[in-house]
């Protein structure tokens, strides 16, 4: 059976050492880009060259199947300055300029960004100003009110996140392997030592019954909690630790052109006609995929917990007709050549109650680990985060990523009562 012990929140920093040992089996649980990025600096960290760690992935759905698959994939180097995530949005910028290429993905580029607001009259002033017409691009030909220049291409880019997911996993198919199943647990030893992973599986028989499983468990000596809004769960997990966790569920749509599309993304001003605050991504594939809809739905931890919308996520038809509404109103172009959208979809961004994400150990486990909640920067974070989360659990820290603004355990209460105990070395105290 899956247990965990009860145990006392102890704070990041007092388990934040150098491992005794180096892990020989890590599991990460989740296939999305955040899971598929600590699966890929795990198998090429100086450590797994030498010691041959082994490296699984557990997908509950497939590779890329929620946000990871249906993200639009911007990414902004300098949008963080100032805060505690500038370092991830520095890292991780250089690492998809420097993995792209190696990776060999084609939906990489640079592209400069505009602000546009709802109005009238707006492409006109904008092609007159020297300082914006060379960032109109041709489909941007329809109403709308202001637009200045947010992004030159310098520190902006973009790439499709389920091409740039599958590309990681391909880079490192030789050691890591990918299992399906839902996690429902851990296991550990007497120290509190992950063991194992336990999870179930669909199984096929005789019964008609669709909810069919059996129940699996995989020895692990580390394990890494990467499975976004769904992440959550992993308080039934680990005794102690507090993930309050809000997923945000909302819709986007993908336009395609029969031919090329201009490279500027926008960033629109609330519409109020249509609800909508567009966000716009043309792709080199010639497709404009569009966020920002509006009417977004609020999904709580207990809801993730069990297991809202991760089979299936679908789109929701009024947002979908507000959306092309607005955008054919910016774009003459696409009101009068395209019948689309072409595709319609959902998706949840992973939010803690502060916007910041958790990465580091479970505190009180030895191999436990979380890398979650990184709201809407989860896709432009990705590497950044695989990075970091690579060097904690196969060095002991992060030299890449200062983790602390990120503690996992910044909800998690004290408790108080029951006989204390001594864990790895520091005194809890002897409470009644």
């Amino acid at each position: 059976l899956c247990s965990t012990s009860v145990l006392l929140s102890t704070p990041l920093r007092a388990l934040s050492t150098l491992r005794m040992s180096t892990p020989k089996h890590i599991v990460v649980v989740g296939g999305g880009v955040q899971g598929s990025s600590v699966a890929y600096f795990l198998s090429k960290h100086k450590h797994n060259k030498s010691d041959d760690v082994k490296v699984t992935i557990l997908e509950s759905q497939s590779i890329a199947s929620a946000a990871s698959g249906k993200g639009g994939g911007f990414m902004a180097r300098s949008w963080g300055d100032g805060g505690s995530t500038q370092q991830l949005h520095h890292l991780a910028f250089d690492l998809y300029e420097e993995l792209a290429p190696q990776l060999g993905c084609t939906t990489y580029r640079k592209l400069p960004v505009l602000s546009v607001q709802p109005g009238k009259g707006g492409v006109g002033k904008a092609l007159k100003s020297n300082k914006v017409k060379s960032y109109m691009p041709g489909w941007l030909d329809g109403n709308i009110g202001g637009a200045n220049v947010m992004g030159r291409g310098d520190d902006t880019a973009q790439i499709t996140p389920r091409e740039f997911t599958n590309k990681l996993l391909e880079a490192c198919s030789e050691s890591v392997s990918v299992v399906y199943g839902t996690v429902t647990g851990v296991e550990t030893n007497d120290d509190n030592t992950i063991t194992g992973v336990c999870y179930t599986v669909a199984t096929d028989d005789d019964d008609d019954d669709d909810d069919a499983s059996e129940s699996v468990v995989m020895d692990c000596d580390a394990l890494v909690v990467s499975a976004g809004p769904w992440s959550c769960a992993a308080e039934d997990w680990f005794e102690g630790i507090s993930l309050p966790m809000e997923g945000v569920k909302s819709t986007s749509i993908v336009f395609q052109s029969d031919n090329q599309v201009d490279a500027t993304a926008l960033f629109c001003g609330e519409d109020y006609r249509f609800g909508t605050h567009l966000e716009v991504y043309p792709r080199p594939d010639g497709t404009i995929y569009l966020c920002g809809i509006g009417g977004s739905e609020y999904i709580s931890t207990q809801e993730l917990k069990a297991g809202a919308y991760r089979d299936e996520c679908n789109a929701n038809p009024t947002r979908v007709q507000a959306a092309s509404d607005s955008f054919r109103e910016m774009s003459a172009s696409f009101r009068s050549s395209c019948s689309g959208p072409d595709v319609t979809q959902a998706c949840m961004r992973p939010c803690p109650p502060d916007a910041l994400p958790y990465m580091g150990p479970i505190p009180g486990y030895e191999g436990a680990f979380i890398n979650a909640g990184h709201n809407c920067w989860g896709i432009a974070w990705a590497p950044a985060c695989g990075k970091a989360m690579a060097e904690l659990v196969l060095d002991g820290h992060s030299s890449s990523v200062d983790l602390s603004p990120f503690d996992p355990s910044r909800f998690s209460v004290k408790r108080s009562g029951g006989r204390g105990r001594k864990k790895k070395g520091s005194s809890v105290g002897e409470q009644w």
